[in-house]
């Protein structure tokens, strides 16, 4: 899809890319949003119009990451984003999939299958996502905060990152569970179910990318750069 603007019908983004239902309902904006334009929403929500259009574009558009613009907004602004993410991740995200894998499990052919061995696999993975959640929630982005409020919005600039990247064992744990829906899944099973959770699963990994390039490469550095500078000030 093209690049959206503030001028571009929302309505014509969801039909376009149905799979940015669950970003715009973190910004509070539910199914049901007539033909009024990106900003005329924004205005009626009161959402930053030019933070909304960014992210949209980010997720739709995996060429796109305008890292310059998205380190032009507050960090507090982003770990609400991210907030509300962790949030759909742990409440409605993981559900899906574990109540998908379950029925699938129930009304299959459990005699000459793997999906229990896999199903396993699953719960691994969500323990390691839940278990980030949950330092993001009580540690790091309180810490943030805490930081933004101490700088006063005084900007510190971002602490260096080097260039290389670490894979990050979620989206190599997703990727690897789809390989073994694709590879190595036995015995008979319900289809319908079967594609319900590789699906879902896909889903998932696709929103964790976005949401780790967000995480990684913006939020990250700038966060670094502001306990960096309140370490500094409590020392003067």
């Amino acid at each position: 899809m093209a690049l959206i603007n503030a001028e571009t019908k929302l309505c014509d983004v969801i039909l376009h890319e149905p799979s940015v239902i669950p970003v715009i309902n973190r910004f509070g904006i539910i199914l049901g949003v007539g033909d009024k334009s990106i900003r005329t929403v924004c205005e009626e929500k009161n959402l930053d119009c030019e933070f909304f259009v960014t992210i949209l574009n980010t997720f739709i558009n995996e060429d796109y990451f305008p890292e310059n613009r998205l380190k032009s907004f507050c960090a507090t602004q982003i770990v609400d984003y991210l907030t509300q993410t962790n949030t759909y991740y742990e409440q409605f995200q993981i559900p899906n999939i574990e109540r998908h894998f379950n029925f699938l499990i129930n009304q299959s052919d459990s005699e000459n299958n793997n999906l229990e061995l896999m199903k396993q696999f699953f719960d691994e993975l969500k323990k390691e996502l839940l278990s980030r959640i949950e330092n993001d929630k009580n540690c790091w982005f309180p810490s943030i905060k805490v930081a933004a409020e101490t700088l006063h919005g005084e900007y510190y600039g971002e602490k260096f990152q080097p260039d290389t990247e670490e894979n990050d064992s979620l989206e190599e744990k997703l990727d690897d569970l789809k390989s073994l829906f694709v590879i190595h899944l036995k015995g008979e099973y319900d289809l319908n179910l079967c594609h319900g959770v590789i699906f879902a699963i896909y889903s998932l990994e696709k929103d964790i990318k976005q949401h780790n390039r967000i995480r990684n490469r913006i939020l990250r550095p700038i966060a670094d750069g502001m306990l960096e500078a309140c370490r500094n000030k409590s020392f003067k």
